[in-house]
């Protein structure tokens, strides 16, 4: 059995934090954050996460859902971040996270005879072979017949040709979470809604910080020996509060990089594959998302809100107009269902100046100060890495021994006996009384914690029933998110815990009432509260469908933060 992420369990790590003192603390929930705070603990370590909104609340859950390599990086002859990408893609495939990260095929149409082929197909045997790809099946040169019958939908005159190789896809914000809880079952202390405002210091040392629990409103001092900043974006802002200035020496500087995408029914594009187009600035992926199609991204500078940035009608049209470009049936507005907006941090460069696109997807990790270290940049394939990079620095301060990296080996939670479960689904499905397809989609969600999943359908068989207005989820699912997953606020279960609010045409309206009567006992919640939090929840959908509307970046943020986040209207 996992260990419970429910309120109790925060009440119980709220009193941890104002009591002990840890070898480690982690400020930040994203999917680094979460993957320091499980190599620290599996170094035996004492650790604690504190995350100022919910887990993976930004970047993480706002990706484009891919583990991969980064073909195009090859082009930019940067063969180390690619070896490295694809160790790391291998690791979570066959080992680390079966039952969350699965391979994917994607198509590279072909527009040009003979010279494209033998280039594209030159760095695709490299991305085969490179850091020990071969986990995944070899690239396949296809010719322009057979690449239409992979792919319908595209027009004749769009590829001469076309070669199929293989990648690997993941729910950004499940993972990010699963990896959370894995760190809590080895001992760590894991908080949301819990912001540093400040730190500790004991002469010029960093011995810990100054944390506001944003739900109740107390003020925690929590004492650690090192303390490890995985913000992502918001590094700079924490190196201000920490009294030293981005770009200084001894500091390290991070640009956002705006990236949308679109989801589209899976009817829309007759493909039987992904796709993966080049475009004037980078490349577009057509990502398969169950009965969806992930469309994306941009690569813009952006330096508006960090919260919530917001997607513009210009960001939209750009999507539709490249990938249009190939399709036979184009994409209109209409056959939109859902669209999000998240920032990549890129290393290096500050102000719209700098062209996002030619910054570093690496990461770096520095000690600007005693006590606090801080790890930027990365891709979310590499987070394992970068984890280990910053514990390793942070272990040097502690002065003494502590074991190396162990991740590499430590299966997340759900990963154990994941095999054995998917082979034994039909008799999974017989005794819960569930379609197999189903228990099929709970296998590729939960793993081997579908057990739990389903313990709360034996006990209640109403939670076997599909969530109205989100039939691709039970209501079990909806109380295990508050049970064990951590959700705080219902923007959390449809957003992050599910992925209703890009799936759903309505972005989860109508399931947002069943979904709140579901969750309030579990979070002690009365009917004034249940009404709050559908009330912030539809603002937010509101908001974020009138910035859609805005032609430019400054008049969507505007619309955007007219809206508070439903977190903030109701904590």
């Amino acid at each position: 059995m996992s260990v419970p992420m429910g309120p109790r369990a925060r009440e119980a790590a709220l009193r941890r934090l104002a009591e002990d003192e840890f070898d480690v603390l982690v400020v930040g929930g994203g999917v680094v954050g979460a993957g320091v705070a499980l190599d620290a603990v599996s170094r035996g370590l004492s650790v604690a996460l504190v995350e100022a909104r919910d887990l993976a609340a930004g970047t993480s859950s706002r990706s484009s859902k891919l583990i991969h390599g980064g073909l195009r990086y090859l082009e930019q002859l940067d063969f180390r971040l690619v070896r490295e990408a694809l160790r790391e893609r291998g690791l979570l495939v066959t080992r680390l996270a079966p039952h969350l990260v699965r391979p994917v095929p994607f198509l590279f149409p072909l527009r040009h005879r003979v010279w494209e082929r033998g280039y594209v197909g030159a760095g695709v045997l490299l991305y085969d072979t490179l850091g020990g790809a071969r986990v995944l099946p070899r690239h396949r040169q296809l010719s322009h017949s057979r690449a239409l019958r992979e792919a319908p939908g595209l027009r004749s005159d769009a590829l001469v040709g076309a070669i199929q190789y293989y990648d690997a896809q993941v729910d950004d914000a499940r993972f990010t979470m699963t990896l959370a809880r894995t760190a809590m079952q080895y001992g760590a202390c894991v908080t949301t809604r819990t912001k540093v405002t400040g730190f500790l210091r004991d002469g010029g040392r960093v011995t810990g910080a100054v944390v506001r629990d944003l739900e109740g409103g107390a003020e925690l001092r929590v004492r650690a020996r090192q303390v490890i900043n995985a913000t992502g974006v918001w590094t700079d802002e924490i190196q201000r509060l920490a009294g030293a200035s981005p770009g200084s020496r001894g500091s390290v500087t991070v640009q956002a990089s705006k990236g949308v995408h679109l989801v589209v029914p899976r009817e829309k594009i007759r493909l039987d594959t992904g796709l993966i187009l080049r475009t004037e600035k980078s490349v577009l992926f057509v990502i398969p998302w169950g009965p969806h199609w992930i469309v994306g991204t941009t690569d813009t500078p952006w330096d508006l809100d960090k919260v919530e940035p917001a997607p513009t009608r210009a960001d939209i049209d750009y999507i539709l107009e490249h990938v249009n470009a190939v399709l036979r049936t184009p994409l209109t507005h209409d056959d939109i269902e859902g669209v999000y907006a998240g920032l990549r941090p890129l290393l290096g460069g500050s102000g719209s100046s700098s062209p996002t696109v030619k910054l570093s997807r690496e990461h770096a990790v520095i000690r600007p100060e005693p006590g606090l270290v801080i790890v930027a940049g990365g891709k979310y394939t590499t987070y394992r890495v970068m984890a280990k990079d910053a514990v390793d620095v942070a272990v040097a301060g502690l002065g003494q021994k502590v074991p190396a990296s162990v991740t590499d080996r430590v299966p997340v939670l759900g990963a154990a006996g994941f095999e054995a479960l998917r082979n034994n689904r039909r008799r999974l499905a017989e005794r819960a009384g569930l379609p197999v397809a189903r228990v099929e989609h709970l296998l590729g969600r939960y793993g081997s914690c579908i057990e739990e999943v389903l313990a709360l359908v034996e006990a209640d068989p109403g939670l076997g029933e599909p969530i109205p207005g989100a039939e691709g989820y039970l209501k079990a699912e909806a109380v295990y998110a508050a049970t064990h997953e951590g959700a705080l606020h219902l923007e959390d279960v449809l957003v992050r815990r599910t992925r209703v609010f890009i799936e759903e045409r309505d972005h989860g309206l109508a399931a947002a009432p069943v979904v709140a009567a579901l969750i309030a006992p579990v979070l002690g919640w009365d009917d004034d509260r249940v009404r709050a939090e559908i009330d912030a929840y539809r603002s937010g959908v509101e908001a974020d469908l009138a910035a859609q509307r805005e032609i430019d970046d400054a008049a969507a943020n505007a619309v955007r933060l007219a809206a508070a986040t439903p977190a903030d209207q109701v904590a």
